[in-house]
């Protein structure tokens, strides 16, 4: 691990606080159904969440290359743009983490990078091809996040309609389990991915490490980024669990099981694709998917729409705060 100069240093305590962000407000993505339908006490399941969630961290860095080298140019851009970018990742992310509403950090980081860039140096800072694949991972997240839960929970439901309620409910207990260790992995591989990026492009832009056509994640990075988000995870929120696993529908265990397996498939492709996705995104329409299927009305489309809201809203709100914060980080720095 190099020395690190009081003003890099900085700017990476910001993006291991979006990171510690990103664990603690993800975190109820992960297990919220696997504790609303009573499989797993809260405490048990943050703490199977903060295990797995740092060893999907370690599990690949394509999505850490598209978030370092496909939103912004490294050679134009400064420190001050990924400080800005972090200090509006965790300002909306907090903001709603205090209403209960789960939003979506791999929006927010995308949307942050894009607005501080232009911030400092126009339209030719960015890189649209990156939003290509933000494009097909809002694809991933809502469509196929949908559809993969009403599959599964289809496939349930023909498959054990004689069984009676407690045989469900002894068997999708247990299974629930190893589908919710599956979500809180998944969200390390791809999550967990994405600050590393981050913590990476800063240490590019200082001159630490060097600009090549072969974006390379150092091992200590995957290691501290690993470690911050698992520590934010165990500090997960109930608020964010009641809004998804609670009010939006109610579950019981194979339910939780079929969305929790078929969210965390739809995030484990586009990891290794690298194709960033929200697992806010994927587990919530996974769950819309479930409700689905036993009817409509299972679902509390009311709070489905909050969900939503708070989705749409992250582009364009991150994307200014990145913007306003960069513009005063360069004027005050000069």
């Amino acid at each position: 691990m190099p020395d690190i100069p009081l003003a890099l240093g900085l700017v990476l305590a910001l993006v291991l606080a979006a990171e510690f962000v990103n664990g603690s407000t993800d975190a109820p993505n992960a297990i919220a159904t696997v504790v609303s339908t009573r499989a797993l006490s809260p405490q048990a399941a943050v703490l199977m969440a903060a295990v797995l969630n740092a060893v999907g961290v370690f599990s690949g860095t394509a999505v850490a290359t598209t978030i370092g080298t496909g939103f912004v140019q490294t050679k134009t851009i400064n420190l001050a743009v990924i400080a800005a970018a972090m200090l509006a990742i965790v300002t909306w992310s907090s903001l709603a983490w205090r209403y209960g509403l789960p939003t979506s950090e791999s929006h927010a980081l995308v949307a942050s990078l894009t607005g501080a860039g232009f911030a400092v140096g126009g339209g030719d800072v960015l890189l649209w091809d990156g939003w290509i694949k933000v494009g097909l991972g809002l694809v991933f997240s809502t469509l196929l996040g949908f559809g993969g839960g009403f599959a599964i929970m289809l496939a349930v439901y023909r498959i054990f309609h004689r069984w009676i309620p407690s045989q469900l409910r002894l068997v999708f207990g247990r299974l629930q389990i190893l589908s919710a260790g599956f979500m809180a992995f998944s969200h390390g591989s791809n999550d967990g991915q994405k600050f590393m990026g981050v913590f990476t492009l800063a240490l590019m832009v200082s001159g630490i490490l060097p600009i090549s056509e072969k974006f390379q994640v150092p091992w200590w990075v995957i290691l501290i980024s690993s470690v911050t988000m698992a520590i934010g995870t165990a500090l997960g929120g109930w608020r964010i669990i009641r809004t998804l696993g609670m009010r939006m529908v109610q579950l019981q265990p194979y339910e939780g099981f079929a969305a929790e397996n078929g969210a965390a498939t739809v995030i484990e492709v586009a990891s290794r694709l690298g194709i960033p996705v929200s697992t806010t995104h994927t587990i919530g329409t996974s769950i819309m998917g479930v409700g689905s299927v036993r009817r409509l009305s299972g679902v509390r489309w009311s709070v489905a729409r909050e969900v939503v809201a708070a989705w749409v809203l992250t582009f364009p709100v991150c994307a200014f705060i990145g913007w306003l914060a960069a513009s005063v980080l360069s004027m005050v720095l000069g």
